[in-house]
């Protein structure tokens, strides 16, 4: 059988923070603002594999009022729901990302995303895309307010 998730996931751009994208620490002046490492781009994963699945959302399986959760590798979760998946019989087939960004420019650092992912999953790189995109300017995205990620992953 096969299963397909999407994901979402946006968080603000702030001053005194790393920023965290595919597990990858991207050099910039800001930071996405969040109760872990707010790597929009592996939370949107989990929510695809997590909605493939059928168990619900991020939110509830790991709630940012935890403590457990301050500031923690996003990688660390993506590992917790392999083995969620894993113990359920699902294997993660194919992961697609796209990362809204004005900047920084993220071309350079696809590989190293697409790197780490496939090494917490488990799974051949070639099973893992990643890209990127402006809004041209437009909403909190094209002001540099914000970067947001869309994941779809397909199960088996």
């Amino acid at each position: 059988m096969f299963r397909v998730g999407i994901g979402f996931d946006v968080h603000q751009l702030i001053e005194g923070r790393k920023l965290i994208l595919g597990g990858v620490e991207i050099p910039y002046s800001k930071g996405l603002d969040g109760h872990s490492d707010a790597d929009v781009v592996i939370h949107a994963v989990i929510d695809s594999i997590i909605g493939a699945a059928g168990l619900g959302d991020i939110g509830r399986i790991f709630p940012d009022d935890d403590p457990a959760y301050k500031d923690i590798s996003s990688l660390i979760l993506l590992g917790r729901i392999r083995d969620m998946i894993y113990d359920r019989g699902y294997k993660v087939n194919n992961i697609d990302v796209i990362i809204a960004a004005e900047r920084p420019k993220l071309l350079n650092y696809f590989d190293q995303m697409e790197k780490s992912i496939s090494k917490v999953l488990g799974i051949d790189i070639s099973c893992i895309n990643i890209k990127a995109t402006t809004t041209e300017g437009l909403g909190f995205v094209g002001k540099g307010e914000g970067i947001a990620a869309f994941s779809v992953s397909t199960l088996i």
